[in-house]
């Protein structure tokens, strides 16, 4: 019957073929460091890696007298010390005795001192950075002049805006030469007058964006005075020029994208701000219109044209008014004349006369209505209703009644 063991058993027997292989109790192994932690019991766990795998890894604080720099994420190092399992959990891993930097991880010790370095003296400070023109004519690119950035700064920066002109500087991006090329890419570029820049190259390891870590790249990105778009690696990727240039982007497609203004949207948003413009224009006449007509409709009252047809008007209506009163007047004084007429037919001595009555007057013109103003020999003159009578006085007689 076959043997039924339990998993300490198990867990035990493993441990035992890790202890007697020789190999496993002294190995060296080169990776990157990942998932570092500091415990407060002083020891330190991490994770080895490559492009392949992962291998855990502990360095007990004991052994930490012998590490002479604090461990990073992405550190390049090699690990000296032994395998072998954890019973408990079933697990083996790596237990650090002595770590050193590797090739890499010396590099990225510089780039971590150069780093500190610019930032004390204030190169990545954000008041440098210089603003990205929203609308450029010209975008000037620094990179290889084959690979596939540029291709894709291209492809990226003609389907956004077809009228950008794109400037190349083909510069050398990895080896010895890369940094000083870069430099001379700058340079040129800025005296050619572009409107931005973009300064990168495709992804690759630390060693091969090296370039882009070097202080003579750094100083010409800071110095320069055309707004420079740093497009290093792929996204994870991370060097000096992307903390000095005025603006990161993760890869040089997305650089293109930053750099360009789509110009279909440019010209939607002109169509809109168009007819934006002509419906206030519009509604400004209208405005203009309606005052204009306010201001004609008070001119035609004060103008002398106006005045005059409104004086005319009131005289008329004065005109008017004056020949009703006086119609008015003239038929109340037309009915008093006529009461009054009536009234002096009964008083008038024509009209006495031509009821039968004589009026007689001395040849002065007055009156004779007493006898006593008579003598014998005066001329008398009687008028009656149809003439009038010359007549001499023989006598006069008293009459008592």
């Amino acid at each position: 019957m076959q043997s039924i063991y339990s998993v300490a058993q198990i867990n035990s027997y493993i441990k035992n073929m890790f202890t007697q292989d020789y190999m496993l109790q002294s190995v060296s192994v080169r990776g990157e460091v990942s998932n570092c932690k500091y415990h407060s019991s002083g020891h330190i766990y991490f994770t080895l890696k490559d492009k392949l795998s992962v291998i855990a890894c502990v360095m007990f604080a004991g052994n930490r007298k012998g590490l002479s720099f604090p461990l990073k994420e992405g550190m390049q190092i090699v690990v000296s010390g032994a395998i072998d399992i954890y019973e408990r959990d079933g697990k083996y891993q790596l237990y650090a005795k002595n770590i050193q930097l590797d090739g890499v991880g010396q590099l990225y010790e510089r780039f971590e001192n150069l780093k500190r370095e610019l930032e004390e003296r204030g190169m990545f400070a954000q008041e440098y950075k210089q603003p990205i023109p929203p609308y450029i004519r010209t975008l000037g690119v620094v990179t290889a002049e084959t690979g596939a950035a540029v291709r894709d700064i291209i492809n990226i920066t003609k389907r956004r805006n077809p009228y950008v002109q794109i400037i190349l500087y083909p510069a050398i991006v990895q080896g010895e030469q890369a940094a000083q090329s870069i430099v001379n890419g700058i340079h040129a570029l800025e005296q050619a007058g572009v409107d931005v820049m973009i300064v990168g190259r495709g992804g690759g390891s630390l060693e091969d964006l090296w370039a882009f870590n070097e202080e003579v790249v750094a100083q010409a990105i800071f110095d320069c005075r055309v707004p420079i778009i740093s497009a290093v690696g792929h996204e994870t990727d991370t060097t000096i020029s992307d903390f000095v240039a005025d603006l990161r982007a993760p890869t040089p497609s997305a650089a293109a994208e930053l750099a360009v203004y789509e110009v279909s949207l440019l010209e939607e948003r002109i169509g809109t701000y168009q007819e934006e413009l002509f419906q206030k224009m519009r509604g400004k006449i209208q405005y203009i219109q309606s005052i204009l007509e306010r201001y004609a409709l008070q001119l035609t009252h004060v103008s002398p044209t106006s005045r005059i047809r409104e004086t005319r008007f009131e005289a008329m209506q004065q005109e008017e008014r004056m020949r009703s009163a006086m119609e008015r007047i003239l038929l109340i004084q037309r009915k008093n004349l006529a009461l009054y007429i009536e009234r002096l037919k009964g008083l008038s001595p024509l009209e006495k006369l031509n009821q039968g009555f004589s009026f007689t007057e001395d040849m002065n013109g007055n009156n004779v209505s007493d006898i006593h103003k008579v003598q014998k020999g005066d001329k008398l003159q009687i008028y009656l209703k149809n003439g009038r009578i010359m007549a001499t006085v023989d006598k006069t007689e008293i009459i008592d009644r």
